[in-house]
């Protein structure tokens, strides 16, 4: 498997592309990586290959993210989960930049508001840390809940975004 690491004010990440895209963003400090991988590994069976041009778009998105000049990423995506799974996460992908919604919303969103846990867990099997922005997500108390990374982490990206924006 061809992980490639990324440096940024978070601390490393690492990145692991398919042929179609990126199939996972995670820090490499994040307790269930080995885990990831090997799902990652198992899901697409020998066809991990990164790209110089994906890796390079990566890398610079992820600067101008970082800096606050980027909003919206162009990275090719490959996420690897159920069909329950990919439509949570597209959901994610539709949370404006610098805004926070809670699970119930983003369950309310996918038309079934009752669906608040299975929400929140598929949330959680999220491998494309950022990009696909489960950070957005917070408790409907308003609290940080629920980061593979970290709630620190969760709320210097939250910061960052309401920060950048003009």
């Amino acid at each position: 498997m061809q992980e490639i690491m990324i440096d940024t004010p978070l601390g490393q990440m690492v990145a692991v592309f398919s042929e179609d895209g990126l199939c996972l963003l995670e820090f490499a400090d994040q307790t269930q990586l080995v885990r990831e991988l090997s799902a990652v590994h198992a899901a697409r069976k020998g066809r991990l290959h990164a790209k110089a041009d994906d890796v390079a778009i990566l890398h610079d998105e992820l600067a101008n993210y970082f800096s606050g000049s980027l909003k919206t990423f162009r990275t090719r995506l490959d996420p690897i989960g159920t069909l329950f799974q990919q439509r949570v996460w597209q959901i994610l992908r539709y949370i404006p930049y610098g805004k926070t919604w809670t699970y119930l919303q983003q369950a309310q969103a996918m038309g079934n508001a009752k669906a608040v846990r299975a929400v929140a867990a598929a949330n959680g099997q999220n491998k494309i840390s950022i990009i696909i922005p489960c950070h957005r997500v917070i408790g409907s108390n308003g609290k940080l809940t629920g980061y593979a990374g970290g709630l620190s982490r969760k709320q210097y990206l939250i910061d960052l975004e309401n920060s950048s924006i003009k």
